[in-house]
This record gives C-alpha cells, sequence and structure tokens, in this order.
C-alpha cells in the first residue's frame, strides 16, 4: 500500500488538490494542498479540456513542490447531471444448498452487475451492496457462512456518460501532465466520507453538498447507501440571481453573497443597506432585506429539488438524523434554520471531522469533497493492498489500471488431466472458473 495518495477536485468554481496520508490514530494528514479557482467545467462536468489540463499541470506542480513527494497517478472526484442511479438485483443458481455460501461467490455475484447491458455511451462507475436475499429470506447483510439454494445480490448501481469520463481521463493522461488516473469516485460519496460519522448512516441520514454548479445528495440508512444524485445547479445560481436583481457585475455579486448574503429575508430590517461601487465614486446602495429575499427564494428551489430526490429515494422517514449540509453553498448566514423551517427536517453544517489537528484550515465545508477523495482514496489504496479490487468495465475503460494477479496453485499444475471425454464448451469451463479468482470482499462504496 501506498503511504500517500493524490486527488483533486474538479469543482465548477474551484479545483482543489491535495495529497494525504492515513496517520496511526485513524486520522488524515494532508501533505499539501492547492487550490485553483476554475476554468473549463461547467455544472460539475468537464467542458473544455485543454483549459482543466492547465490548471491540474498547475496544482500537480504546487503538490510536489511543496511537499518534495512524486507521484504518478490521481484519484478524481466524478459529479455533474449525467449521473444517474439504479436499484438492480442479480440471483444465482447454486448447485449444492447444504454448501455454506463463500466470499467468492459473493464477489462473483457482485461482479456481474458490472456484466449488465447499459444504455449506449452510459458506464458503471459504482455498484454498491446493500442486501441479499437467500431462498425466503429477506434482507441479509452477511450472507458468507449461510446455506441456500438460491443466491440474489440486491446493488445500488451509480451510472455516468461515457464522454464525461473519458473527458476526465483527457486532462490527465497527456504529455502535459502525465497522469495514471487510478478511480473516478462519485463526489457526494466521498463528501460523506469526510463529514459523516456512523452513528448517523445507521440511523437514516441525507447528505447534501451544496457546491458551485451542482448540489450532490446520498441517503444513508442502516449504514448503507440508498440513493445518490446530483441536482445540476448549485450556488451560482444564486449569484445570478443577485447579479440580475440588483443590477451589478458577476465577481461583485459573488462577493456581497458571501460577505452579506443570508437567509430567512424576513428577519432583516427593511432600513438597512449596504454600499458598493468605487471609493470617492458613485455608490450603489442595497437593501439587506432585498438581498436575503434574492437569496431565499433560489434556496427554496433548491431544497424542493433536495427534498423531491430524498422523497423518491423511498427513505423520507426514515432519517432519524436528518439532513446534514456541507459545500461552500451552505455556509449562508441562517441556512440551518432555513433548511428545518423548509423541509421539516433537522440540519446541521458539515465539515471534514477525520482530519489531524494541523490541517485545521482545510476543515471548512468547502473542503468536504476534496478531504474525502482523500479518505476514499486511501481506503481503495487498501483493498488494492489486500487483493480485494474486483477486475470490472470501469477498469477496462482505462488500460492503465492493473488487473490484480492472482497466482497458480502448485497443485492445480500437478493434477493430472481427466482420461474422460469432455463434451463441455471450452468458453464455458472459463467462465465458470472466474469466481474461483476472487476470494476476497470487495465493497465498491
Amino acid at each position: 500500500m501506498k503511504n500517500y495518495i493524490a486527488a483533486v477536485d474538479l469543482g465548477t468554481t474551484k479545483i482543489v488538490a491535495l495529497l494525504g496520508e492515513k496517520t496511526d490514530f485513524e486520522r488524515y494528514k494532508i501533505l499539501a494542498s492547492c487550490e485553483i479557482p476554475s476554468k473549463g467545467i461547467v455544472r460539475g462536468e468537464v467542458e473544455n479540456p485543454l483549459h482543466v489540463t492547465e490548471l491540474i499541470k498547475d496544482a500537480v506542480y504546487t503538490l510536489k513542490k511543496e511537499s518534495g513527494l512524486e507521484f504518478s497517478d490521481i484519484y478524481v472526484g466524478i459529479a455533474g447531471q449525467h449521473i444517474n442511479c439504479s436499484c438492480e438485483s442479480v440471483k444465482d443458481l447454486r448447485d449444492k444448498a447444504n454448501v455454506q455460501i463463500t466470499q467468492t461467490e459473493i464477489d462473483a455475484l457482485q461482479r456481474k452487475m458490472y456484466s449488465m447491458r447499459m444504455e449506449p455511451g452510459e458506464e458503471i462507475l459504482h455498484v454498491i451492496p446493500q442486501s441479499y436475499n437467500i431462498d425466503d429470506r429477506m434482507d441479509i447483510r452477511e450472507p458468507v457462512g449461510m446455506l441456500g439454494k438460491e443466491l440474489t445480490g440486491n446493488y445500488h448501481i451509480v451510472i455516468g456518460k461515457t464522454n464525461a469520463m473519458d473527458a476526465i481521463k483527457l486532462c490527465l493522461n497527456n504529455e502535459k501532465v502525465n497522469l495514471k488516473l487510478n478511480r473516478l469516485i462519485l463526489e457526494p460519496l466521498a463528501s460523506a466520507a469526510a463529514v459523516l460519522d456512523d452513528d448517523e448512516k445507521e440511523m437514516g441520514v441525507a447528505l447534501v453538498d451544496i457546491g458551485g454548479g451542482t448540489t450532490d445528495l446520498v441517503v444513508y440508512y442502516d449504514n448503507v447507501v440508498r440513493h445518490t444524485a446530483v441536482i445540476p445547479f448549485g450556488g451560482n445560481i444564486v449569484t445570478e440571481d443577485i447579479r440580475n436583481g440588483c443590477g451589478i457585475l458577476r465577481r461583485i455579486a459573488e462577493l456581497i453573497k458571501i460577505q452579506y448574503g443570508s437567509c430567512l429575508g424576513n428577519l432583516s430590517s427593511d432600513n438597512t443597506y449596504f454600499a458598493i461601487g468605487k471609493e470617492g465614486g458613485e455608490q450603489k446602495e442595497i437593501s439587506f432585506k432585498t438581498l436575503s429575499e434574492i437569496i431565499d427564494a433560489r434556496m427554496e428551489e433548491i431544497l424542493g429539488a433536495i427534498m423531491f430526490e430524498i422523497d423518491r429515494s423511498g427513505f423520507a422517514d426514515k432519517l432519524n438524523a436528518g439532513i446534514v449540509f456541507t459545500g461552500g453553498g451552505s455556509m449562508l448566514t441562517n441556512f440551518k434554520q432555513f433548511a428545518e423551517l423548509k423541509t421539516g427536517l433537522s440540519a446541521r453544517i458539515g465539515k471534514p471531522v477525520y482530519l489531524s489537528g494541523a490541517d485545521s484550515k482545510l476543515a471548512q465545508p468547502y473542503y468536504s469533497t476534496a478531504v474525502g477523495l482523500v479518505i476514499k482514496g486511501l481506503e481503495y489504496e487498501e483493498k488494492i493492498s489486500k487483493q480485494d479490487e474486483i477486475v470490472t468495465p470501469q477498469q477496462n475503460l482505462f488500460p492503465e489500471l492493473e488487473p490484480v494477479i492472482v497466482p497458480v496453485d502448485p497443485e492445480d499444475q500437478q493434477r493430472k488431466p481427466d482420461p474422460r471425454p469432455r463434451r463441455r464448451n471450452i468458453i464455458s469451463d472459463i467462465i465458470n472458473k472466474i469466481p474461483d479468482l476472487f476470494s476476497e470482499n470487495n465493497n465498491d462504496v
């Protein structure tokens, strides 16, 4: 296992690159960081690879210079409105019902999901186990060691567009950057890894990351991912409303949103104003109440889209830990109270909680995704070191990802061939032997 990994959050408003490692106290230490204003990324998707490549090159140079370390591969977050999810099941009829179910069978069952037929131009990003059925027994979490004839796996499938993945790969695998893409990680899963604790995931919680171009959502219940979604608008649309409503420049609108932006406009006084404009020149006065009302209207729309996805998950009545908001869009004054009022659920503002004490400057909501990518990347490195990685079609998309090589059992080489005639198809024999190559569990979460 590598001691450190690099990760990059390709955000609509900023690109954040981190180099991090895991400490002995189950915390994560950031060895180097870089934040650059974004260009060429629209609503979470790479629109202009040329611009993004230049930004990644600068970020990588900064990480290497600041840390004094070298690296040639990287983990990258992915979002965008092209992301969608579904719940799917796959069934296996076992030869012997009185033989205990093995981890090899569970891994093979999950692997089948990566081979399911997709729409043209789509690829599977994640296959996340939810539960298993064995004969007439339902919702089993730990099937290994049990007996049964019919084994069914229930999975949450995260799907993305091939073109979006290829655009990210193009930004990395070129002569300017020359990095290998280790893995694409859905950004709300990364944010959840940095912000949520196990108790919240068990009780039922919705993690909402309000970024500049997208609002990302993941719903947990009983420590299992139940729903994911990417809503194609975020904090930037609030900035546009302020710009148009107040008749000011976009960069000024962003500044006053950060400095004076507040929800709950009814708490603002009609007689309170702030002025913008050049010192000594003509200035424009804007009412605090007017600004809050503009923000309220758009944030209510965003919360409406969030609640639509939560209702669609089927777990709206099981969110005993409420909603945890993170991302830059959650930092508006009074937003927590506003969200509780509009959703009827308890809310809190989340920030990365698993960092070492020296990295407190990164313990802010707008760094949740980047920190989470480091956490998820190191988790995957641990799985690779234990040869837990399942070879999937996603890996085939990126040929630089090496499959796990499983050594041949010497006893198999010494076995004598069966003298009886064989009439089975050779391809069928190979397919039937594939599960034996995988003996460890790989929860792709």
